[in-house]
């Protein structure tokens, strides 16, 4: 069997002819389905349909690059035809193939005096040498899994013309990164705008969004000493009551717009200056101010989780008391550690910070041993925690009995999501702080399932429509 494809080319101008060109060929020899192995012979093979997109795509392009040259012949102020002075071609990567067009130069036309002596209309016309689906594909694959196997998946998908490598997909990665940082506003120290009349005149707001705000950790490509093996990410999820949660994330010490890089998520989900929303983080001093000045109506809470972690540390330390003195045994320290743990419980700060000083006078007593003396640390370093904390620490009970959120344990699966699963755990690799924050910018928007959008902003005429699960590749990745 033979199968020929035509390409029939009919330009808009009805005194042109149509063109007809043969394209592809296809021959094989197609047994009847019933025959041995039918599913072998069924449709085309993979190689086929890539080599039949190239052969259709190529009178294409050349057609339009045709008429690009024709449209800008002749100057546009006198309509002398231009004065050709070389020609050179130039690759353009598709999705089915890298196309490489003849492009002439021409010298402008003297009526006029122009910046340049010379131009190139196909090359003005085509400045990133790349469609834009090419690049959203390696950006969306590059933020779902490694380079190495999105340049590898890319390659035996698609009819590219030549081998994609990992250094070409990061680079196009890193590139869209970038584009969505530059395309956030300025950083400012609050965004509350108005004041309460104005608020009130707002419509009924919708219910309370929740935001979880976590740090992780990934390695470090500068690696001069083990203090510098790592350095943290950023992360979080915001959760509206009705309508898919968000997520984001940033490296601190890269980052320059983090409140505004929050408020912009916050506002894409519809966030209103009188509708309430509370915000949970581990009490870090990295994240405690990022919350700040961004609604009126906001509270800032210590999650549960974190709290009762640093407990439970604390437990396990007292279980290991060796030979305590008999003002510090261990069943006394294990007893007052749980009054310290109702007290948190019941957002009760003062009789806890109460608690923590009595620990510390029954623990720093002359001939500790070295268990007491860590434990006497970690009580220390705990009421720290609780003191620089005391304004986010509420009626845990109270708020559990009311059904409303107390931890961030959404934050935690956050940071296994964003940062974990893309970056740490099994991807032996080291990142520099530009490159983990600009990767994130991109696997944010790929598990928001924004991406796509923000493309059609970018280029009006990009297409693509495909309707897929992001986060469920994230969690298969």
């Amino acid at each position: 069997m033979k199968l020929t494809v035509q390409v029939v080319l009919e330009t808009d101008d009805d005194q042109d002819p149509a063109v007809v060109c043969d394209v592809f060929t296809l021959e094989r020899a197609l047994p009847a389905l019933r025959d041995a192995a039918p599913a072998d012979t069924v449709g085309l093979r993979l190689a086929e349909a890539n080599d039949l997109l190239a052969a259709v795509q190529q009178p294409l392009v050349a057609e339009q690059a045709r008429a690009t040259v024709a449209a800008q012949a002749r100057c546009p102020h006198c309509g002398t035809p231009h004065r050709r002075k070389d020609s050179r071609d130039i690759v353009m990567r598709t999705l089915f193939g890298a196309l490489r067009l003849p492009s002439p130069r021409w010298r402008h036309c003297p009526c006029r005096p122009q910046p340049t002596r010379t131009f190139s209309p196909l090359a003005a016309a085509l400045p990133d040498r790349i469609t834009p689906e090419l690049v959203y594909l390696q950006a969306k694959s590059g933020g779902l899994i490694s380079s190495g196997l999105s340049a590898r998946l890319l390659g035996e998908l698609l009819p590219l013309g030549r081998t994609l490598h990992a250094t070409t997909v990061r680079r196009h990665t890193y590139r869209v990164g970038q584009r969505l940082d530059d395309d956030l506003g300025p950083e400012r120290p609050f965004f509350v705008e108005g004041c309460p009349a104005d608020w009130e005149e707002l419509p009924r707001p919708d219910l309370p969004l929740t935001v979880s705000l976590d740090g992780g950790y990934v390695h470090s490509a500068r690696q001069r000493s083990r203090r510098d093996g790592w350095f943290e990410v950023i992360a979080g999820k915001s959760v509206p009551a009705d309508g898919p949660a968000k997520c984001f994330g940033f490296v601190q010490t890269h980052d320059t717009k983090p409140k505004r890089r929050l408020f912009e998520l916050l506002a894409a989900q519809g966030m209103q200056a009188n509708q309430q929303v509370t915000f949970l983080t581990d009490g870090a001093d990295d994240v405690r101010d990022l919350p700040l000045y961004l609604n009126p109506q906001a509270e800032h809470l210590l999650d549960w989780f974190h709290v009762t972690m640093r407990l439970t540390v604390l437990t396990q330390l007292a279980k290991g008391l060796r030979a305590p003195p008999p003002a510090a045994s261990a069943d006394s320290v294990a007893a007052q550690l749980a009054r310290l743990k109702w007290f948190c419980w019941h957002g009760n700060v003062f009789r806890a910070l109460q608690t923590v000083e009595d620990l510390e006078f029954d623990l720093d007593v002359d001939g500790a041993g070295p268990e007491q003396r860590k434990l006497c640390k970690a009580v220390g370093e705990f009421g720290g925690y609780l003191r620089a904390n005391a304004a986010s620490i509420p009626n845990y009970g109270e708020r559990y009995r009311a059904g409303e959120v107390i931890s961030s344990s959404l934050a935690e699966s956050t940071i296994n999501q964003v940062v974990s699963k893309r970056m740490v755990k099994k991807q032996q690799m080291r990142w520099t702080p530009r490159g983990a924050h600009l990767l994130l910018q991109v696997r944010t928007r790929v598990l928001n399932d924004d991406l796509a959008d923000q493309f059609r902003r970018w280029h009006p005429g990009f297409t693509h429509t495909i309707e897929g699960s992001p986060a469920g590749l994230a969690v298969a990745a």
